[in-house]
């Protein structure tokens, strides 16, 4: 049992709501459920699944080696843990759009963004990209749209064409993506804030911004994006690289020094650990359940 006390749809409605509202929704990445209920301890705004941090928890590389099915599980045991609406990456859409939009939606997530490259994708920050046709991902964006059943499911078109194309014919692709039904826009690996500004000036729709560490885009603060007129900042593999990097420091502090003792104020508390996962509620009612047993055996 979870302390969760909106379902699916009032989720989804949330994320519609506050998309209406004039301020920016700041949304970090989750790699894991426990980082999610952080999120919204926190006060975040939502949550995001991000493939590239997907692949890399896999031990995998952000090149579309990932199922399906390795998205989904993880984006919904991260949705149900969570308050707050989950956005997903589902990379291009696996191999059918029905069956990937059935599949998240019954995850429980939000929304979910496709991009517009071929299916043996790069990071959207590397170099040496390949599209599909803005034909191609028309289609891809009718189907994910035609095939979900909640109105406030939310279709995110992304596009990688910045650095393939270029400016001019990645926002040309955008418009073609609005017109096929996205209601939100995702332009990616933007260089600058007049990149940023040029396309919220092309565009009539939500937008989503990128401010992933070590990327081509200029690291923005949100009230930077907020007066551009975004919608949503995604902040995707953060939580990642904090955590592997601190690991990583651990690990080699305790095989140098034998010992924890040198790191033991860079660890969560085990009392901090059972607050994040409401221990103690669990306990009372655990309590409960068996105090009620016990009674009707007496």
């Amino acid at each position: 049992m979870h302390f969760i006390k909106k379902n699916s749809k009032e989720k989804r409605l949330d994320l519609a709501k506050r998309l209406k509202k004039n301020k920016i929704l700041r949304v970090p990445g989750a790699y894991n459920p426990l980082t999610a209920k952080l999120i919204e301890r926190i006060g975040y705004d939502a949550v995001y699944v991000s493939g590239g941090v997907m692949s890399n928890d896999l031990g995998y590389p952000d090149i579309g080696l990932t199922k399906l099915k390795d998205v989904s599980y993880r984006s919904n045991q991260i949705a149900r843990v969570t308050n707050l609406p989950t956005i997903v990456d589902i990379d291009t859409g696996f191999k059918s759009c029905k069956k990937t939009i059935n599949t998240f939606e019954k995850a429980g997530v939000a929304a979910v963004h496709i991009e517009d490259q071929i299916c043996q994708k790069r990071c959207g920050h590397l170099d040496n990209k390949e599209l599909i046709s803005t034909k191609e991902m028309v289609k891809k964006i009718k189907e994910c749209v035609k095939a979900r059943k909640d109105k406030n499911f939310k279709i995110i078109a992304r596009s990688d064409a910045r650095n393939v194309e270029g400016l001019d014919k990645m926002i040309d692709r955008c418009k073609s993506y609005i017109d096929a039904g996205a209601e939100i826009i995702f332009p990616e690996a933007l260089k600058d804030k007049k990149e940023f500004a040029t396309v919220r000036k092309k565009l009539n729709s939500y937008l989503l911004a990128n401010m992933t560490e070590f990327g081509k885009s200029k690291l923005l603060n949100f009230n930077e994006l907020e007066n551009l007129g975004y919608n949503i900042v995604i902040y995707p593999v953060t939580t990642q690289r904090l955590a592997m990097k601190n690991v990583e420091n651990g690990l080699r502090a305790i095989f140098q020094d034998g010992h924890q003792n040198n790191i033991i104020d860079k660890m969560q508390t085990r009392k901090e650990l059972y607050e994040l996962v409401d221990y103690e509620k669990y306990n009372s009612l655990d309590e409960k359940i068996y105090n009620f047993s016990t009674d009707g055996h007496e």
